[in-house]
């Protein structure tokens, strides 16, 4: 691990989305039921183990610190063409960035949603999943807003 000891504690952020991309058979069924399968609510699950998972990250990253994330909130949303987009944004007051707590949490959510809807099909894509903010560091990150092609 990075010693951190003699950093000062500041507010730290970050935010980080990920995207699945469902078979129209699939996107159509999950509108149908109100985002239930057989195994209950897709998008309840997803964020709570969004959350589980954020809160969790030393535990499956090796070198990452323990962290008591002061916030932590999963958004997810379905979009046009059987796209889902999930937003994982975390907080916190400590010595190091909570990035790789905002990617765990996003990435679980987006597993969690696969995972409840493979029994429909196998067909599902994840992906991208990447940073878009951390603030409080050494070094503030944004990600730029996609420019639409004309």
């Amino acid at each position: 691990m990075v010693d951190v000891g003699a950093k000062t504690a500041t507010s730290r952020e970050a935010s980080a989305e990920a995207f699945i991309k469902l078979p129209p058979l699939v996107a159509r069924e999950l509108a149908r039921t109100g985002h239930r399968t057989k195994k209950g609510p897709v998008f309840d699950t997803a964020i709570v183990a969004g959350v589980m998972a954020a809160k969790r990250t030393h535990e499956i990253i090796p070198f990452c610190h323990p962290l008591a994330l002061e916030r932590c909130s999963v958004d997810i949303a379905s979009q046009p063409g059987g796209r889902i987009r999930i937003i994982c944004s975390v907080a916190v007051h400590h010595k190091t960035g909570v990035e790789m707590e905002a990617l765990m949490g996003a990435t679980a959510a987006a597993l969690t949603i696969y995972d409840m809807c493979k029994a429909l099909s196998h067909d599902i894509e994840i992906g991208p999943v990447r940073l878009l903010t951390k603030s409080g560091g050494k070094r503030d990150f944004k990600r730029a807003p996609k420019r639409k092609k004309s």
